[in-house]
């Protein structure tokens, strides 16, 4: 695929010198557009002004990139980098953003796009949008990521992170410390290519030592980039377990620990279901109290009900001593079966059915009825209606039968018993 720029300065053919066509403000040719403007008309008068033939070449933009037509996009990206050029100076300055945006869209998806080409269009667009060099940078270094090209990735992330413009926003450096952090990423990949060479070697060969200094010094540098990001306020999941990793491995338990505190429970962090389970995985690898794990997942089952942990949290719940606790490891089984995702989990309704039994022998009618009077009203259509236990029956009897057992202990023995015969009967 021919880039942007291919197309801009080649030269006119002898079919377009004859064609009408759209010029931008440095003289560049666009016959190919003028048939979409002139379709264009507002009050009988055709629309020909710069800012009307960027808007709607921005629109023929947007609607093929919709529709996944990337060679068309591109062909109208061609045409849309008059826009670098607009006299609108408010228009100009945000021009080298969505230009950016879109072309990289476009290159990304293009099934003739090539790394040299998004590199080009990249280190252009640096240097045409200097004030999104870092954010632009950034991405690039992903996508060079997404394509294993690391030590590219690194390369453009060292000239990001040392790169300033004017004097240094807030924005800005948020952006720096993204970038050192992604740096730090790359640095922590090496570390952990060091760390299972080392797990191969013998303790008392030399290498061993030089090995182990070699994933020191690459720790400490990792630990520099990936401290401050994660001290700032968001959602910095990789950054966290990368740098958790290092600490554990080095043995600084405390250090982990209370990264891992600050990042679940410090309120001016964002809401993150990964953070308590990033924390019950650390104290769970600790051997911590099971009061200390329940409590982790208590806030967790509160953020994400129907978390894969959830079973395991009923677990800790079921070998507690406390009567609350047994009531709540009730209302988690429950709670796991309201979701659609989750009705075919038979480890669930395995779970349900034997805990309903030892609820109800225990005499706690009141936490199953507290549980099923919210429930009464739809449960029965969405998971015990003749359709699912037909579907069940046919794909996992096993799971027919345990929601048929459940579905007894709620609803009456006659309504299970009635659905199971006829079932085999069909």
């Amino acid at each position: 695929m021919s880039d942007f720029s291919e197309e801009l300065i080649r030269p006119t053919t002898e079919d377009e010198q004859g064609e009408p066509c759209v010029r931008s403000g440095s003289g560049m040719c666009f016959p190919w557009l003028q048939k979409h403007i002139e379709s264009i008309a507002s009050g009988g008068k055709q629309e020909k002004d710069f800012a009307q033939t960027t808007s709607a070449c921005l629109n023929f933009i947007q609607e093929a990139l919709l529709k996944h037509q990337w060679q068309r996009a591109a062909e109208y990206m061609h045409s849309y980098l008059q826009v670098l050029e607009d006299t609108d100076s408010n228009k100009r300055q945000g021009a080298p953003e969505i230009v950016w945006r879109l072309g990289s869209e476009i290159l990304y998806y293009h099934p003739k796009s090539s790394v040299e080409t998004f590199n080009t269009f990249a280190d252009r667009m640096k240097n045409i949008g200097i004030t999104n060099y870092l954010k632009i940078s950034l991405q690039h270094a992903l996508y060079l990521l997404h394509h294993g090209l690391l030590e590219d990735a690194n390369r453009i992330l060292t000239q990001a992170e040392t790169w300033r413009y004017g004097e240094k926003s807030s924005s800005q450096e948020v952006l720096v410390n993204l970038i050192q952090a992604y740096k730090g990423l790359l640095q922590y990949y090496s570390w952990y290519k060091k760390k299972m060479e080392l797990s191969k070697l013998d303790k008392d060969d030399y290498a061993y030592n030089t090995a182990s200094q070699n994933m020191l010094n690459h720790s400490w540098k990792t630990s520099i980039n990936l401290c401050t990001l994660i001290q700032i306020p968001g959602v910095w999941d990789p950054f966290v377990k990368s740098y958790i990793e290092m600490l554990e491995f080095y043995g600084d338990q405390d250090g982990a620990r209370e990264v891992l505190n600050n990042y679940a429970y410090d309120e001016k962090f964002p809401s993150n279901p990964n953070a308590h389970v990033y924390l019950y995985n650390f104290l769970k690898r600790e051997k911590a109290p099971r009061e200390k794990l329940i409590s982790v997942l208590k806030i967790l089952y509160q953020i994400v009900p129907s978390h894969k942990l959830m079973l395991e949290f009923h677990r800790l719940l079921r070998k507690s001593d406390k009567e609350e606790h047994h009531k709540l490891g009730l209302e988690v089984l429950f709670g796991i079966l309201d979701f659609a995702g989750c009705t075919k989990n038979i480890t669930a309704w395995k779970y349900l059915a034997k805990y309903l039994k030892q609820t109800l022998m225990g005499s706690h009618l009141a936490w199953v009825q507290e549980e099923w009077n919210s429930r009464k009203s739809w449960w029965p259509s969405f998971h015990f209606s003749y359709f699912w236990a037909k579907s069940n029956w046919k794909d996992d009897k096993t799971l027919a039968c345990e929601k048929a057992l459940v579905a007894g202990l709620l609803l009456g023995k006659a309504s299970t018993e009635m659905r199971l015969v006829h079932l085999v009967q069909r």
